[in-house]
Formats: structure tokens, C-alpha cells, sequence
């Protein structure tokens, strides 16, 4: 797995919520009221492997995003969310988890 800053991800929009395509790449946007960090995770066409993983680099009244040009439709990809760990506020953020 890379995980590289080289790659070029742009701040992207926080809404729609998802992930939006618009033809030359892809707008992604997570909501989390308490993560201190998102990561994006994309994957070789089967899933099985993860090829690259990247920061969020914005958030904006609590929805993570960023976008991503030349990514598009079928690309397999999931979520790494960094945040507390306190079951009993309601907290149970775990990077090593794959949303």
C-alpha cells in the first residue's frame, strides 16, 4: 500500500454526501461530528488489496471531503476514521476498521 501525499487530492465540496462523480473525477464527503481525521482508501478492482490511502484534506460543519481527479465509477474504495474511543459517550472510532 501507498500511503502518499504525492497524490492529487483537491479540497472537494461537502455536499452531496457520498461519493459524486462529475465526468473528470470524484467528489467524496463523510459526515462525523467527533472524527479528528479521515482517511480514504482505495482498493485494486477485485478488493482484495489496498492500493493507496490519502487524508481527507477539508472539513466543513463536520462533513470530511475531498476530490479526487481521474478517480470515477467502479473504483472500490472505504474509509479509515480516526476519532476518540469511549463506549460510554458513544464513541467507538477505530482506524484499523474499514468503513
Amino acid at each position: 500500500m501507498n500511503k502518499s501525499k504525492s497524490i492529487d487530492i483537491k479540497e472537494g465540496l461537502p455536499f452531496p454526501c457520498g461519493a459524486t462523480w462529475d465526468g473528470k473525477g470524484t467528489n467524496f464527503a463523510l459526515f462525523s461530528a467527533h472524527a479528528t481525521k479521515v482517511e480514504l482508501c482505495l482498493f485494486d478492482a477485485k478488493g482484495k488489496q489496498e492500493l493507496t490511502r490519502v487524508e481527507l484534506p477539508e472539513h466543513t460543519d463536520q462533513i470530511w471531503h475531498g476530490y479526487l481527479p481521474g478517480i470515477g465509477p467502479g473504483t472500490v474504495y472505504g474509509y479509515r476514521v480516526h476519532g476518540p474511543y469511549d463506549p460510554d459517550a458513544g464513541h467507538r472510532f477505530n482506524p484499523h476498521k474499514l468503513l
